[in-house]
């Protein structure tokens, strides 16, 4: 009897035992997160000095603050099967700032400095599309600036724009940098020196609208790789452009002591680029010097609809279908710019 009693508890011990093991198993299982799987890759993820800039998108939107931002068609990350990638893109007519003619998806820097104080800018890309329709008179055709340094003051001109220009049926194109003056007295007579990096510089043109110059030699393929870094340091601007294949190339140019003060200073190039439209201006002796600037980066589309017999430095009757981004993206009416790497800070002192 006493063994049957025994055999009874032993059973009902294990049957309730094993319940209450697997309530607490359920429970447990109950209380595990389940973890959320997140699949978007946003600029700031693969940039991560994004919290330093505000945008302007080429539809007109903007925003101050970029960390886990994008927007479809414009500012975004794609992969080249290899490297994540910062897009920039935007049509030949859209919604630009104020100030300007031309569309642009770009970084404007939040912090502002003056040259004496400087400030540095790095940027490894490669321009993947500049608008192919265009006047090959005007300068500014088939063009895109991928980086630049902006006054915030005064006649808020641009100490650099850094360019990348492909005529259409060219396999290479060109990267040159702008200095425009910052005029003395009235700055409806300024204008922008342009110096060759790789290939020509700006004033390189077609005889006529629809002819092109000699292809360059030395130029840079749409997709090619190559790299820029703007040092203003104690208001002297040190650049340098590298590419691989390519010969890297230096320059310095003084912000605070000009070198444009007087007509005689003024270069053949602007004579004969700006004569038609009545351009030239001299500069005020002491150049940028305290005047307050900040850096631009992405893709800024320097070509616009606007008629070329108006102005035929910059104005390059370039198709815009009345302002119609999905049908200037269908039919190559549009600048886009991946950036793989950048950085900006304090300006260092130049090496050798």
């Amino acid at each position: 009897m006493k063994i049957r009693i025994a055999k009874i508890f032993i059973k009902y011990f294990l049957v309730v035992s094993f319940g209450l093991l697997l309530v607490g198993c359920f429970k447990s299982k109950k209380k595990t997160p389940i973890k959320e799987t997140n699949s978007v890759t946003y600029p700031s993820d693969v940039i991560p000095f994004m919290d330093e800039w505000k945008i302007l998108l080429g539809d007109g939107e903007h925003s101050d603050d970029l960390l886990k931002y994008s927007k479809k068609d414009f500012f975004y990350v794609s992969n080249d099967g290899k490297t994540n990638w910062v897009v920039y893109k935007t049509p030949n007519a859209g919604i630009t700032s104020k100030t300007s003619s031309n569309t642009r998806t770009e970084l404007g820097q939040k912090k502002h400095w003056i040259p004496e104080i400087g400030g540095k800018l790095t940027g490894t890309l490669k321009v993947q599309h500049v608008s192919t329709s265009g006047d090959a008179r005007v300068a500014a055709s088939y063009s895109v600036v991928v980086g630049q340094i902006h006054s915030d003051e005064g006649h808020e001109n641009e100490p650099i724009k850094i360019f990348y220009k492909k005529f259409p049926r060219h396999k290479k194109g060109s990267v040159f940098w702008n200095y425009e003056i910052n005029t003395k007295g009235d700055n409806s007579k300024r204008w922008d020196y342009s110096t060759a990096v790789w290939g020509n510089d700006m004033s390189v043109v077609g005889e006529n609208a629809t002819s092109y110059p000699k292809e360059p030699i030395d130029g840079i393929e749409l997709g090619e790789e190559f790299s820029y870094e703007i040092n203003v340091y104690k208001g002297i601007m040190y650049l340098t452009f590298k590419s691989e294949g390519h010969e890297t190339i230096k320059f310095t140019k003084n912000l605070l002591k000009s070198d444009f003060s007087t007509k005689e200073d003024i270069p053949q190039q602007i004579w004969t680029l700006y004569a038609a439209i009545g351009r030239d201006g001299v500069e005020r002796e002491n150049a940028y010097a305290g005047e307050i600037q900040y850096f631009k980066q992405g893709a800024y589309n320097q070509t616009n609809g606007k008629n070329p017999e108006d102005n035929i430095v910059w104005y390059t009757g370039s198709e815009t279908y009345n302002g119609d981004i999905a049908k200037q993206y269908a039919n190559g009416c549009y600048s886009e710019v991946w950036f793989k790497e950048a950085t900006v800070g304090a300006g260092t002192p130049p090496k050798n």
